[in-house]
């Protein structure tokens, strides 16, 4: 899977040198024009280089700095940790499952949170002509701010607060989905 990212990124900087780049509003305005070759060859291969000290810095030096603590602790076989949560980029699905109480249908709405999030960016005309409707941004700014509060929420335990806001939050995610 890396090399066919890999190979795919290679295709498409080959294509963006060789065609181009097209502008979504339309004008065929030449005086704002950059070149590709020396000005964004340069600033990829800059972020690149950046990405990649990064990234070693992180691995040799500070191994363990995104590392759970929970992950330390022994196994035990006799006992369920207190508090088990998925990762980070499933707590909104998390929090969708367990703000419903029948075990198929926090399954289902689970299931269909992500799928939802996998199909939406195929709908191009919506976000080709968002920045032209004020209502649009501020239903899109209501669904992005649903997600992270979804989130959060699936971070935190299952208490009386949190599992209320997030029935709540969680039938407010879905409605604005469908009004999309």
């Amino acid at each position: 899977m890396p090399f066919i990212l890999l190979a795919l990124v290679i295709t498409h900087l080959i294509s963006l040198h060789r065609l181009g780049s097209n502008n979504p509003l339309g004008s065929k305005r030449n005086l704002d024009k950059i070149a590709f070759y020396p000005f964004f060859y340069t600033k990829d291969l800059l972020g690149i280089f950046i990405m990649v000290s990064f990234i070693i810095y992180i691995s040799l030096i500070h191994p363990y700095a995104f590392r759970d603590p929970d992950n330390f602790i022994p196994a035990d076989s006799l006992s369920t940790p207190i508090h088990i949560q998925p990762e980070w980029y499933f707590l909104f699905a998390y929090a969708i499952l367990r703000s419903i109480p029948n075990k198929l249908g926090g399954v289902t709405a689970l299931v269909l949170s992500i799928l939802i999030l996998v199909i939406l960016p195929f709908k191009n005309k919506y976000f080709l002509r968002i920045k032209f409707f004020p209502a649009k941004k501020l239903h899109y700014w209501r669904l992005v701010h649903s997600f992270f509060i979804l989130t959060w929420l699936g971070a935190n335990s299952v208490e009386i607060p949190f599992e209320s806001i997030g029935q709540f939050i969680s039938i407010l995610y879905f409605i604005l989905i469908l009004l999309y």
